[in-house]
């Protein structure tokens, strides 16, 4: 299964393999060599689309799971709530999910550049809030561009109903997705460094 708009770029990317491979049959292409790496680069790509745009099915796991596939970067109180922030690396699932059962109060950009995600000043990158009306309280996921991934895509708009585990959104080529959580609702049960999938992993148990 494929991430909503994968469609696009696996097509077009497709279609140039189809065109060199009818290029190459006819023996149009001017010399054996150009046509052989021409088929291969384009092979590739589509390979590598095909890879960064699946979209497995997942379980939700208890309590409240991760927005994103990665490795946790960091776990910290910042006043009445806490952030749990998730580092994509490119070969990460990229599609995101919901951490629990919630309705999209509102969504909003912030931020300028476009820093490496692992950097304390990453923080004010381009970057897409979702504050979430939950049974916990508010909670607020952010999706991060980062030096190469520089797109953040939405399949939800303000005023959806979902459920935990359901996807919400994308970081096109890598990043990171922090979870912001009421203090007084919830409580990380992950460390630093620890691996986890989006939709799937517990992250925090419900009450302080």
């Amino acid at each position: 299964m494929f991430a909503p708009g994968a469609g696009r770029p696996l097509g077009a990317v497709a279609a140039v393999l189809v065109l060199f491979a009818a290029l190459f049959a006819l023996g149009i292409l001017p010399h054996p060599l150009a046509a052989w790496a021409g088929l291969g680069v384009a092979t590739a790509v589509v390979a590598f689309l095909a890879w960064f745009f699946r979209d497995p099915e997942r379980r939700p796991g208890p309590g409240i799971v991760s927005a994103a596939d990665g490795r946790v970067r960091s776990v910290a109180r910042e006043g009445d709530r806490w952030r749990v922030s998730v580092f994509m690396n490119v070969t990460d699932v990229h599609v995101n999910r919901l951490p629990v059962d919630a309705r999209v109060a509102s969504i909003g950009d912030a931020g300028a550049g476009f820093r490496p995600a692992y950097r304390p000043d990453a923080d004010h990158n381009v970057q897409r809030h979702y504050l979430l009306e939950t049974a916990l309280g508010p909670v607020e996921v952010v999706q991060m561009t980062g030096i190469v991934a520089r797109r953040l895509v939405s399949f939800v708009r303000t005023g959806w109903d979902g459920r935990k585990g359901d996807r919400f959104g994308m970081v096109v080529l890598g990043s990171r997705v922090d979870v912001l959580l009421p203090g007084a609702g919830a409580t990380p049960v992950v460390r630093v460094g620890d691996r986890v999938r989006a939709g799937e992993t517990t992250i925090a148990r419900e009450g302080p």
